[in-house]
């Protein structure tokens, strides 16, 4: 008797079937209970075949995932608009020619805004994020990103480079795609937060923003 051929039959059929074969049913019990004590009952003098069942290769627990991919790589997720998350990695060869090489002080991030066709802009425009060596991800802020020109059709395009350090030189190890940071077209709404909640999420509010005219002012006070 299967389990399918019990659970066509009614209820009353279910009863009446146990009475049929010596098996009392306590009254209100529930149907589910009715077909388990009549499962148990036909397959009681059925031999146990659970022994026969092949097991299959042994796995471990636990795999340990590489490290590496053998690719050097940066790439960058919007967090809201000032704020982007970097995430990178530089495959073993990348890293053994950078930091076996003369004048190696470290690795850096190093944030391009970008103009039309994607080309980079002033070298000044751009800023560097040192990191550790074993560091390979890194939040970046773009402050001045709430003051840009938005009539150039590239206002808020950046890439990412991940260069390494050997003195005073810059050797480039891999570059993002470049990405548009959200537009900001009214800067009191902005910072008054008055606009899209992100805004209140990037922290704006907390950030002093030094603009070009601030820091020619500042060096002639100095």
């Amino acid at each position: 008797m299967t389990r399918h051929k019990l659970e066509s039959l009614s209820t009353d059929e279910l009863i009446k079937l146990a009475d049929d074969n010596g098996t009392d049913i306590p009254f209100g019990l529930e149907r589910i209970f009715i077909i388990e004590e009549l499962l148990e009952l036909f397959n009681a003098d059925k031999p146990d075949d659970s022994g026969d069942i092949e097991e299959g290769p042994a796995f471990p627990e636990t795999a340990i995932l590489p490290k590496q991919y053998n690719i050097s790589f940066i790439d960058v997720i919007i967090r809201d608009p000032l704020w982007v998350f970097a995430f990178w990695e530089i495959k073993s060869h990348d890293r053994e020619i950078q930091e076996n090489a003369a004048g190696f002080i470290g690795y850096c991030l190093r944030v391009i805004p970008l103009g039309e066709n994607g080309k980079e802009t002033a070298y000044d425009n751009s800023f560097t994020v040192p990191v550790d060596i074993e560091d390979c991800a890194r939040y970046l802020g773009l402050a001045e990103h709430s003051s840009l020109d938005w009539t150039s059709p590239a206002a808020g395009c950046y890439a990412v480079k991940l260069e390494a350090m050997r003195g005073k030189s810059l050797i480039p190890i891999a570059s993002s795609k470049p990405f548009y940071l959200p537009k900001l077209s009214d800067n009191e709404m902005f910072i008054s937060l008055k606009g899209n909640p992100l805004n209140r999420l990037s922290g704006i509010q907390d950030l002093e923003i030094i603009k070009s005219t601030d820091r020619q002012s500042r060096k002639k006070r100095q």
